[in-house]
């Protein structure tokens, strides 16, 4: 590791994600690479039990000329935890996080990171739904949802639900401390958290293509409803916090 902090923190939330982080991490590294920025990729495992660990730590051995740092959580704590101890840990001048199974691609990693240079305190994909007959339901639940957060927390976000988010690190490192979710509600609870306290966030638009070759853990109606009954509480507690 270099005493010199990267340009670029990279953070991948990992969760028994075995059958395509090899693939997933040659392409990020290529992309990342091509940029010649200095950067960073932090691996953070939420306790996978499928093999993933053992891969990491062989990407992370056997890449020794990069700057790789693998974090391991000894209980699952859910996707919010797991990008925030991420951030916590990430050195660069900007950080960010993105799907480990690239069904957005990573190429639009260096547009995020010019929107932060140009002078947004957040970057985000804005989901683009390649036609798939196997991905309606998700775009009905993810533009649904977005609908919903747009009309009861006033955010003026397209898609707030999107995992593929960089920020301007000192920036947005303190507003983590307000976060309480630490599931999949931690993306609403951050970006209306930094609407609310007037951060710049540009939306670049990103080709969204599902992969049969993926085991989803996407369950349509009940997340749908437990999303919405966590939304309605958040919206009740975001009015009692002073702006």
């Amino acid at each position: 590791m270099s005493d010199r902090p990267p340009h670029v923190s990279v953070v991948l939330a990992c969760y028994n994600e075995a059958e395509h982080i090899e693939q997933s991490f040659r392409e990020i590294r290529e992309t990342l690479v091509q940029s010649a920025w200095g950067f960073e990729i932090l691996f953070v495992d939420d306790l996978s039990r499928d093999g993933t660990r053992e891969i990491l730590k062989e990407i992370v051995e056997s890449h020794r000329h990069l700057d790789l740092r693998l974090i391991l959580h000894e209980t699952n704590r859910g996707r919010g935890a797991t990008v925030t101890d991420g951030f916590r840990a990430a050195r660069g001048t900007f950080a960010g996080y993105l799907d480990v199974d690239l069904e957005v691609h990573c190429r639009y990693i260096p547009s995020l990171v010019r929107a932060l240079e140009r002078g947004a305190d957040i970057a985000t994909v804005r989901r683009i739904y390649a036609f798939q007959i196997a991905s309606l339901d998700r775009y009905f639940m993810s533009r649904g949802y977005s609908f919903l957060v747009r009309k009861l927390l006033d955010i003026p976000v397209r898609d707030t639900e999107t995992g593929y988010k960089f920020f301007r690190r000192e920036t947005v490192l303190p507003l983590l401390d307000e976060i309480e979710d630490e599931g999949w509600f931690w993306d609403t609870e951050f970006m209306a958290l930094a609407a609310r306290r007037g951060l710049t966030i540009e939306e670049i638009p990103g080709a969204y293509i599902r992969r049969s070759d993926k085991t989803s853990t996407v369950r349509g109606l009940s997340d749908s409803v437990r999303y919405f009954r966590q939304l309605l509480a958040f919206r009740r507690t975001l009015k009692g916090r002073p702006s």
